[in-house]
């Protein structure tokens, strides 16, 4: 049996286990979940947003590796130099030593120069993601992607020299490298989609699943056996669009954030996206190692534990471990751990709006107060200059607030102008974007009333714009 039907029968075996477990356990784990005075109004000097602790890749660098980490590349290293040099990175190696060297010795010069060409073909065709796997050629990303493996599979260095070879083969044998010409059509392309960058530089990749509850989108992409293959084969794409972003280099960023959005998501009832998932999972997990920074879930039902206390004894440890999951109330409190602000889009609670121009920088001064249990808070926006429009973003993470928008001339003879008028936010409320234009200098105040027994996270930013006057 080949490698590649090895390959194949473990799978089918593993997905037949999983879904005569799903299938037993789905019917069990159904279900869906679904005003203070104000006083002690404060006006504090705001702070800059800080950063929650983010994570670190492992680093790549020689020197910092363990003695025997070190001990397992360099034994890798040997062993691929050897095997892209003997010809035999994609097969099981030379067979029949006799033979062969019988008839090395009959071949003419032209079949000889023929090899040749065939082992330089073979050298340039050994390269993963623009890598050169060829230790002697010096590249500086080759340690890093070699590094992926070996730890992928706990440095055990015929582990991961295996699993670099069913790679390669599985690469070649489904044209890998020439999958970004190939288009997939539109349908999916609102699926899933990459969207700025982490704290830390990763890319983000968004997955929103909720889209296949669409009967008519979900028939397009897994009625057939020809349609699932192309959903797996526009899921590869997709990764390796995300790995064009990446840096293979010691010091630079060599993997993604994927944020799963299951908001609406069909669930391990269907059997289709099941089994569509799973192999997705399967084939990720082998031949993309060590290239997900974090596997985010965010918006995450009941039947989800269920799903992952099935698929789990399919996950190693290492991907597991990068699994981080989150109910509806927590999404954006949990994102800002990785995201910035004004990187996280505005379905998820953060300031990014597509195509804005309103603020010359995502991050630029967004700010973060702190509103304590059982009062209130307001923040004044300077708007001194006239006929200008002042725009504001806000959000309070959790809300479940009173809140309220208004201007206050300086002058005490004029008339304060209510721009929102006060009310009780839902714990789901987005973040609100707003604008006023003022005809006389003044300030506009935001005022958040917190009646409840929790203090609040609040995070806003501001910026005023000089309108064109007419001649």
């Amino acid at each position: 049996m080949t490698v590649d039907e090895t390959q194949k029968a473990e799978t089918v075996v593993c997905e037949r286990e999983l879904n005569k477990a799903i299938e037993e356990a789905v019917e069990d784990n159904k279900g869906e979940d679904s005003r203070a005075e104000e006083r002690n109004v404060e006006c504090p000097v705001p702070e800059s947003v800080e950063k929650s602790s983010s994570y670190r890749e492992e680093s790549s660098f020689f020197s910092d590796l363990k003695e025997s980490e070190r001990k397992a590349l360099t034994e890798l290293k040997s062993r691929i130099e050897d095997a892209i040099l003997e010809n035999n990175l994609f097969n099981e190696g030379k067979k029949g030593n006799e033979k062969s060297s019988e008839k090395e010795e009959n071949s003419d010069a032209k079949e000889a120069g023929q090899q040749q060409a065939e082992a330089e073909n073979f050298e340039e065709d050994s390269c993963l993601w623009g890598v050169p796997l060829l230790p002697s050629k010096g590249s500086k990303g080759t340690d890093v992607i070699l590094l992926k493996f070996l730890r992928a599979r706990d440095f055990k260095v015929n582990e991961a020299f295996q699993m670099l070879k069913k790679t390669l083969q599985w690469r070649k044998k489904n044209k890998l490298d020439s999958i970004m010409e190939e288009d997939f059509g539109t349908d999916l392309s609102s699926a899933a989609h990459l969207n700025g960058k982490d704290r830390a530089g990763h890319p983000v990749c968004y997955n929103m699943f909720g889209l296949f509850g669409n009967k008519e989108l979900y028939q397009n992409t897994f009625g057939t056996e020809e349609k699932h293959d192309q959903f797996l084969r526009w899921r590869f794409q997709l990764m390796e669009k995300g790995i064009k972003e990446l840096d293979f280099k010691p010091d630079g960023v060599t993997s993604i954030l994927q944020i799963n959005d299951l908001k609406n998501c069909p669930g391990p009832s269907k059997k289709e996206l099941r089994n569509a998932t799973f192999k997705a999972i399967a084939l990720l997990q082998d031949n993309y190692p060590e290239l997900v920074a974090k596997n985010v879930f965010v918006n995450v039902p009941f039947w989800y534990y269920a799903f992952y206390s099935l698929v789990s004894p399919f996950l190693t440890q290492r991907s597991k471990s990068k699994f981080v999951v989150a109910r509806p109330a927590k999404v954006t409190e949990t994102l800002l751990k990785y995201i910035s602000l004004g990187e996280i889009p505005t379905q998820y609670g953060g300031f990014k709006h597509e195509n804005d121009f309103k603020f010359s920088d995502q991050d630029d001064g967004i700010l973060e107060l702190e509103v304590k249990a059982g009062s209130a808070l307001a923040i004044q926006l300077p708007a001194q200059e006239v006929e200008s429009t002042l725009i504001w973003d806000i959000t309070i993470l959790g809300w479940e607030v009173d809140y309220k928008e208004e201007f206050i001339p300086m002058n005490e003879g004029s008339y304060a102008v209510i721009i929102s008028k006060e009310t009780n936010m839902a714990s789901d409320k987005g973040p609100i974007r707003n604008s006023f234009t003022n005809n006389e200098p003044g300030k506009v105040v935001l005022t958040i009333s917190n009646s409840s027994s929790k203090k609040k996270r609040v995070f806003y930013r501001y910026t005023s714009q000089k309108n064109n006057s007419s001649s």
